[in-house]
Order: C-alpha cells, then structure tokens, then sequence
C-alpha cells in the first residue's frame, strides 16, 4: 500500500471524457521518505495536487479549442495534469511541471488510462532558476497565484521562461492575488483580458473566477481602443 487511497473519475472536456486517477479526498497524507517535507509541502497542503478542481478544469477545457499550433507550451503546477492531457491529445508539444514528489506519478498513470503517450514532465521550482527548461510560447497555470507572494515568484519566472511574443494564460478563483501578478506583467510590457468564468455551477454573477490573458500584442490593441 502506498499509504493513500485513490479514486477514479471521468471528466469531460472538449467533448472528450478524460479518465483521471485521484486522492480520494483532501485528508490523504503520505511522506514516508520526507520528500514532501524536503520540498517544502507541508501535511497541509500534500493533498491540494491530487484533486480535481473548478480552476484545473476551466483551464483545461480553454486549452480543448486554444490555438497550439507549432508552439511549445508549459504547464506549470499541472498537478493530475488536466490540461496536459488535453494538449497532448490534440498533439500539442506540452511541457507540465510540479514540485510535488508523487505528480508525475499521477500525470504517468493518467496518460496511460487516456491511451496518451507520455507527457514530458519536469520538477520544477518557481523560486529557483532552471537553466536548462528553455523558452516556451504559451505558459499556462490553474490557481497557481493561491499565496501572495507567488504573484512576484511567478513573474519573475516568466522573465526566465517567456519569449517576446509569448503568451500567458492563468485560471484564478478570485484569491486576490492576480491584481498584483497583473501589475507586476504590465511592467514587463504586457496587456491583460480578463475574462470573468463560472468556476462551477454554484457560481452566480459577477463571477469571482476569472480567465487571465497575458499578451505584449494586447499592449498597443488597448491603446488603439482607449
């Protein structure tokens, strides 16, 4: 026994159902080698990578009809690898990352029950500069601005990884941090559309969630707008 339950569920995206292997609920907990604790992952937070949720999916189900041709892309914080999956069933050249020691199990076991091939996988720390992960075209992330101080972390990695033209799409469930993630990329010369999504069927107007586009090009199409 690995010392955590699983469960599987079927969820539809893009008109497709994904078959997707996850902890049974958010009390699972499991660090016998102390990797987690090694990485910084407390008991706490172990189990937030190994759930499905409305963030991971309303990304996903952008990334079902999103223009990917000839970009490479990376997910970061892919967790079970939603959107990952997707992409990689669309033949899109996907790069997911996590820091958690058991998600590129999970995003193994998922590609292989969805008859995927594997999805190229790195560890990778948002604090800590990675030489060798390269340039990508299309940066994506769910929920990943869920603590303050990731709003700097995160643009700072962009800087690390986006290329001029690159474009940078974020679901975020209205945590509050994406107005300073937002600021932080105006400075670097990005434009901003944001559009506000129902997370899930609860939700009701205005929504809090929100789908975040980040684009240099949308810089002067504002201007000429205003």
């Amino acid at each position: 026994m690995p010392g955590y339950t699983t469960r599987q569920l079927t969820v539809r995206l893009g008109g497709h159902d994904y078959h997707i292997r996850a902890l049974s609920d958010q009390h699972q907990f499991a660090d016998p080698h102390r990797l987690a604790a090694r990485s910084g992952i407390s008991s706490a937070l172990w189990s937030l990578f190994g759930q499905v949720w409305p963030s991971g999916r309303v990304l996903a189900e952008a990334m079902s009809a999103y223009e990917i041709g000839g970009k490479r892309i990376l997910e970061l914080g892919c967790g079970l690898g939603l959107s990952s999956l997707v992409l990689q069933r669309r033949g899109a050249d996907v790069t997911a990352t996590d820091h958690h020691p058991l998600a590129e199990l999970f995003l193994r076991r998922n590609a292989v029950q969805n008859a995927l091939p594997p999805i190229a996988y790195r560890d990778l720390r948002w604090d800590i500069p990675n030489t060798e992960l390269g340039l990508f075209d299309l940066i994506i992330g769910s929920d990943v601005l869920y603590e303050s101080s990731h709003a700097d972390t995160l643009a700072r990695l962009m800087l690390r990884h986006a290329k001029p033209d690159t474009e940078i799409l974020i679901t975020d469930p209205g945590r509050g941090n994406s107005a300073s993630f937002t600021r932080a990329l105006v400075n670097q010369g990005y434009g901003v559309i944001e559009k506000r999504s129902r997370f899930n069927e609860s939700d009701v107007e205005p929504f809090r969630g929100r789908l975040l586009s980040y684009r240099r090009d949308l810089v002067s199409a504002q201007a000429q707008a205003h």
